[in-house]
């Protein structure tokens, strides 16, 4: 029976990818090799022959089995600053309003409306293999240190942006309709590296001292090892991978540990030294997690590749992914 199986399998491979042989001479713009493999791929899958197939079918079509997984499985977990009612939307469908905003606390999945939160991607392969389907067809800046590299890029749209103090100010810079966010995976023989963008630059670690790339003054390549989260501000949505511990409050003081605490002696004895000793424990509270955020496997992932031409010339108010140079050069610090 399982041998039977097999040869089924194989008949029908090679039927489906005839037929979309076929196709491909009677369509221009459709990805013969791309659709061909996301066949292939889901009846290997129906099969159960093979651990690739929880990548979703746009993915495999685009990227192939192996960096479509690759993909999925970099794809981070999105946590929003608090009080923050906007999610990342689909273009096509969305440009602002309630499609675009959901709920402000726990695990938001979808908005107002019931549009999903999506995420943009692309990916480079710059291993010196070629990525079927609509990949194939741009040309990229493996060069140096890049290669041997894969980089995914995953990019989040907004419906505007803000920056504050100055978003509130009439005609403000700090203020303009449309904005693309972008989180960014560097996978390499030592490891996994990411990296955010904060407007004109990318950051790693988020807080005060980062504010000069938040704003665009200072651009960083920002990279730091993978965290599997972004973190993104209010407004702005400004992110970063790692999240810098909060100032925890004091819970308690308990007698355990060994520790000395000097008490000043009295103006009349200057020549006393510091005696009294007291055992302490301080127990801190652990940072919290964000009360606002998308799990990474409710995040849509959409192959910038298999877009229709009509959603690459949409007109934006700042350039969209593909049109930035870190598209084709994944290590470029503009943003």
């Amino acid at each position: 029976m399982g041998q039977s199986t097999v040869e089924w399998l194989g008949l029908v491979l090679v039927v489906s990818i005839a037929f979309v042989a076929v196709l491909g001479t009677l369509a221009r713009g459709i990805s013969v090799v791309g659709l061909a493999q996301a066949i292939a791929t889901r009846l290997i899958c129906a099969a159960d022959l093979s651990d690739a197939c929880s990548a979703s079918g746009p993915l495999v079509a685009a990227y192939g089995p192996e960096l479509a997984a690759k993909v999925e499985a970099n794809a981070p977990e999105i946590d929003f600053e608090d009080g923050m009612s906007e999610l990342p939307a689909d273009f096509r469908s969305c440009r602002g309003g309630p499609c675009g905003e959901g709920p402000e606390t726990g695990a938001v999945r979808a908005s107002a409306t019931g549009d999903p939160a999506v995420a943009f991607v692309h990916v480079v392969d710059c291993r010196g293999t070629t990525p079927p389907g609509p990949a194939a067809t741009k040309r990229y800046d493996c060069s140096g240190e890049k290669a041997g590299m894969v980089y995914v890029q995953y990019w989040l749209y907004y419906a505007d942006s803000s920056t504050p103090p100055w978003s509130d100010l009439p005609g403000s810079p700090g203020s303009h309709d449309d904005d693309w966010e972008g989180y960014q995976v560097r996978i390499g023989a030592a490891g996994t590296d990411a990296r955010a963008t904060s407007h004109h630059g990318y950051d790693y670690r988020g807080g005060p001292v980062n504010w000069p790339s938040d704003v665009g003054v200072v651009p960083k390549a920002g990279w730091g090892e993978a965290t599997g989260h972004l973190y993104v501000s209010d407004s702005s949505h400004a992110g970063h991978v790692y999240e810098p511990p909060r100032l925890a409050p004091l819970r308690g003081v308990r007698t355990a540990t060994r520790a000395v605490v000097g008490i000043a002696a009295a103006a009349s004895e200057p020549d006393t030294r510091f005696r009294n000793e007291r055992a302490v424990r301080v127990t801190l509270t652990a940072p919290t997690r964000p009360t606002r955020w998308t799990p990474a496997s409710d995040l849509v992932l959409i192959p910038i590749e298999s877009l229709a031409p009509g959603a690459w010339n949409t007109p934006f108010a700042i350039d969209p992914p593909w049109r930035k140079p870190v598209y084709s050069d994944p290590e470029d610090e503009g943003t």
